[in-house]
């Protein structure tokens, strides 16, 4: 099993510690970055967020970086550490310019992306946009499939509900074929049933060590409706708010999970350096 590291970057961050954490992260053997995706804040909101006691996310955040451009900037920076959205909000994006993003920044680090994609439940943030927050499920299925079309072959042609491409071609192309791969973030049944329907992998959140097993049999049932097994995806998992310890991350490691993503946060790299280390133990790693 993997350990990988979550961390958010906005403008508060110090450019000069986004590249120390960045080669800090590689060099103590993480296997990947994932960042995460809001284009906006709001300082009140009805809306629930998922992972916490009091629907609110924690921090209070003001704003992040856009994760395509924060994660090109670590690419810069690297050489072997994977780049992974923790989650792209795709309902949110038109699709075209969404496939576009990932395709560049494949081409650029060398084929280090892992697409971690999501529906969002910032409903505020939707509707600023002017995006429809009822449909966004229908919207995610439909833009990840006008995502694949322009990935593959020139020319490419998509007719959907509100795609349509005709024609067109679309480079560069990903280096990582056919597509560097999707993750579907969500631990509800309809996220399920989209990571057996077209995902590369599950990046659960939340979910502890002594719900894991039951969790993936579950997960078990809805890829074999779609014909396939859970040799076909990847299971990484970010524990949260769950306490990492040697055996819990061996718990982790025997019912599937082939990444742990920690959140490790820190205000100077030393501390970082320091966090890490403590990630690493706790991991027994």
């Amino acid at each position: 099993m993997e350990l990988a590291v979550t961390m958010a970057f906005s403008h508060h961050t110090p450019i000069d510690y986004i590249v120390g954490a960045s080669q800090r992260i590689e060099a103590a053997g993480f296997a990947a970055i994932w960042v995460p995706e809001h284009v906006l804040f709001f300082p009140d909101y009805a809306s629930a967020y998922p992972y916490s006691d009091d629907g609110k996310v924690p921090g209070n955040p003001d704003g992040v970086l856009d994760p395509f451009t924060a994660l090109t900037f670590v690419a810069a920076h690297t050489t072997t550490l994977r780049l992974a959205t923790g989650i792209c909000l795709v309902p949110q994006r038109q699709p075209v310019y969404t496939a576009k993003m990932v395709a560049d920044l494949d081409y650029l680090s060398g084929g280090r992306v892992d697409f971690g994609i999501g529906i969002g439940w910032l409903e505020e943030e939707f509707e600023a946009l002017g995006m429809d927050f009822s449909a966004r499920a229908a919207r995610t299925n439909e833009y990840i499939a006008a995502m694949k079309a322009c990935w593959g072959a020139d020319p490419v042609n998509f007719a959907g509900e509100t795609v349509t491409i005709r024609n067109a071609q679309f480079n560069p192309k990903p280096v990582q074929g056919p597509h560097p791969p999707i993750f579907v973030g969500g631990e509800s049944k309809p996220a399920m049933r989209r990571v057996a329907a077209f995902a590369d992998g599950w990046y659960a959140y939340n979910v502890g060590p002594d719900e894991i097993a039951g969790t993936l049999d579950r997960l078990d049932e809805h890829l074999e409706e779609a014909g396939r097994t859970r040799d076909d995806i990847k299971i990484y998992v970010g524990p949260n708010r769950h306490k990492v310890t040697p055996e819990v991350a061996a718990t982790y490691e025997a019912a599937g999970v082939e990444q742990l993503i920690l959140g490790v946060f820190a205000r100077s790299l030393d501390e970082l350096d320091e966090r890490l280390g403590r990630a690493k133990e706790k991991a027994g790693f």
